[in-house]
């Protein structure tokens, strides 16, 4: 006997459905809840979760608004208001640099797991908004000082193609999004909050500009969430993940940009700071961390070129001396060479072979196949051969 295929189009709002429940049963980052829906999918893990049948991690972590369905009501509001949830099973969702998270995770660096979903206002498309692109961060209390060298360094920047990641904040947040607006660049806004909260209210204005001027406001808050401390310091890790490079410019010596270029490191991306005056207590953070060897001072948007550029884009004659596969992690390498070119395999055979827990191997696939190391088959998940 055989069975009719879902629709493409049916099986995506499935699971558009189940993930818009999801972000909003689940207080990000909830791990458990992200590992539940790596292993067993958006729709069997939201039915699961609303049934009370899952395991007591994922409960804890759901438990408190378990029967808050509103997905629909939330995928309606947000279409009348502009916004489109970003679920993972798009073609433009970020899942590369989104990757980080992921492994960060599993080497047990707390509080970095991989975003549910994401709503998002804007045109320009997530996928090619990550593909070159550096975060600016720093103090909301900022200097002239330190206004006017992140919005130079955001228009040079983003005249050079590379986006420009930040939070919206008042301050250093603020001037990266207008300088790169004021050269057409590509900007990108992460809020801890709902996109309709209108936080903050001073910046309502540059955020509209922003959707509407080639770039993107960001949140994995559901509409209606309002904005909390915690939830800005969660939202660290996504400006920290989505960036090739973090560049601090002003940070006290407790501060979010502070812990945005603290997520940065442990995410193994590359970190910078700005130096400022001596005498400057806004400039304390930037001094600590290029002293503790925890950032790369950059005084010109030349040194983060070079500084990210090295890391990130290597000379063509550093690329023809390496294998396809030297950038993957342990994890995903493993699982690699356990496919084989010609037959597919299911994601439980592969777990066994490589010695990977199957949950990861389910998380690692979508991964791989995204940057054409795997492709999906009728009988499971087979190498691909690169060209």
């Amino acid at each position: 006997m055989t069975t009719t295929p879902e629709p493409v189009s049916d099986k995506l709002d499935a699971e558009r459905l189940a993930r818009s429940y999801l972000v909003r049963v689940a207080e990000p980052p909830a791990p458990a809840v992200a590992d539940f829906v790596a292993q067993h999918g958006p729709v069997a893990a939201a039915e699961a979760i609303r049934a009370g049948d899952c395991p007591n991690r994922v409960r804890d972590e759901t438990e408190a608004r378990r029967t808050h369905d509103h997905a629909q009501r939330d995928l309606d509001e947000g279409a009348r208001l502009g916004m489109r949830l970003l679920i993972p099973e798009d073609d433009e969702w970020p899942g590369w640099p989104l990757l980080s998270l992921q492994l960060a995770a599993s080497r047990g660096v707390q509080g970095v797991a991989p975003p549910l979903a994401l709503w998002v206002r804007g045109q320009v498309r997530f996928d090619e908004a990550t593909e070159q692109a550096v975060a600016i961060v720093g103090a909301r209390a900022a200097t002239g000082y330190g206004e006017h060298v992140a919005g130079d360094f955001a228009a040079a920047l983003a005249g050079q193609g590379i986006s420009v990641f930040s939070g919206a904040a008042y301050g250093v947040d603020g001037a990266a999004h207008r300088g790169t607006l004021f050269v057409g660049g590509t900007t990108v806004a992460l809020l801890g909050c709902g996109l309709d909260a209108g936080y903050p209210a001073g910046h309502v204005v540059l955020l509209d500009k922003i959707a509407e001027h080639g770039g993107l406001v960001v949140s994995e808050y559901p509409p209606g969430t309002p904005p909390a401390r915690h939830r800005f310091l969660v939202r660290n890790r996504l400006i920290a993940a989505l960036s090739e490079g973090t560049i601090v410019v002003e940070a006290g010596r407790r501060s979010g940009a502070r812990n945005t270029a603290t997520t940065a490191g442990a995410l193994g991306k590359v970190v910078m700071a700005v130096p400022g005056p001596v005498t400057s207590a806004l400039s304390i953070g930037c001094h600590e961390l290029i002293r503790e060897s925890g950032a790369t001072l950059v005084a010109s948007v030349d040194d983060v070129i070079e500084t990210v550029g090295r890391l990130g884009t290597p000379r063509p004659e550093e690329v023809r001396s390496k294998r396809p596969t030297d950038g993957l992690g342990p994890d995903a390498l493993r699982v690699h060479e356990a496919l084989d070119r010609r037959e597919g395999k299911s994601a439980e055979q592969i777990a066994t072979e490589a010695g990977v827990p199957v949950a990861r191997v389910r998380a690692l696939l979508p991964a791989l196949e995204l940057d054409e190391f795997a492709v999906r088959c009728e009988s499971g998940w087979r190498r691909r051969t690169r060209r």
